[in-house]
């Protein structure tokens, strides 16, 4: 079974999916325990129960400015579920991290921070602003979450070039298929307790046949 998993989305769910398939496929030591949206429209929430995954909704909207009540509910769900890692997947609003969960949340990225991120950097507006910059590489970055957007300790990151005739559609393309890859490899990692986290740093430790799926 490895680890469970939290996965947390606001949209159509194409990361839950590539998690779902890499787990069916043998690849990534991992269960999908349950999955929480913060939108009731949300294509990802069909996907989980396509697949028996337990699916909530906690809008934002329903709890206006009460932030600590919606971060209770998602975390009272991810504690009965006895979440161990949460993956965020297209999660549109801030979540607060308690102690216990440090180094326990992961996000992907589409460029290669700290380029082109922060607040209202997502999507296509990444891409957006890398070609209007002139950027000759992006690519995609897989992080821990802190409490500050796309700031937390980086896991992996790879490159891609920009092209001279790339398109925020095509260079997205070029971008999702390297998240696609990235993403299961660090929840990978974790699984197998070989993520050591020092500062700002994350070390990847050699594999061990006794690895345990932790974060040290």
């Amino acid at each position: 079974m490895g680890i469970r998993m939290g996965v947390l989305l606001s949209g159509g769910g194409t990361t839950l999916q590539n998690l779902i398939d890499h787990i069916e496929a043998g690849a990534l030591d991992a269960t999908v325990a349950c999955v929480i949206s913060s939108r009731d429209d949300a294509y990802g929430l069909v996907r989980a129960k396509n697949h028996d995954i337990p699916a909530y909704v906690i809008s934002r909207k329903a709890y206006g400015h009460d932030l600590v009540g919606f971060n209770q509910a998602i975390w009272k769900h991810l504690r009965d579920h006895e979440v161990e890692l949460i993956a965020l997947a297209g999660f549109m609003s801030l979540l607060e991290i308690p102690a216990d969960y440090v180094n326990r949340i992961m996000n992907t990225h589409p460029a290669l921070i700290p380029a082109f991120c922060g607040q209202g950097m997502y999507g296509h507006h990444v891409h957006e602003a890398v070609l209007a910059y002139g950027a000759k590489v992006s690519g995609a970055t897989v992080h821990f979450v802190n409490a500050e957007y796309d700031n937390g300790p980086i896991i992996l990151q790879e490159a891609v070039p920009v092209d001279e005739d790339d398109t925020p559609d095509t260079l997205a393309e070029r971008v999702m298929a390297l998240e696609r890859k990235l993403y299961p490899k660090a929840i990978q990692l974790f699984a197998e307790g070989r993520l050591q986290v020092e500062g700002r740093r994350v070390r990847i430790l050699p594999a061990t046949a006794e690895s345990e799926p932790s974060c040290r």
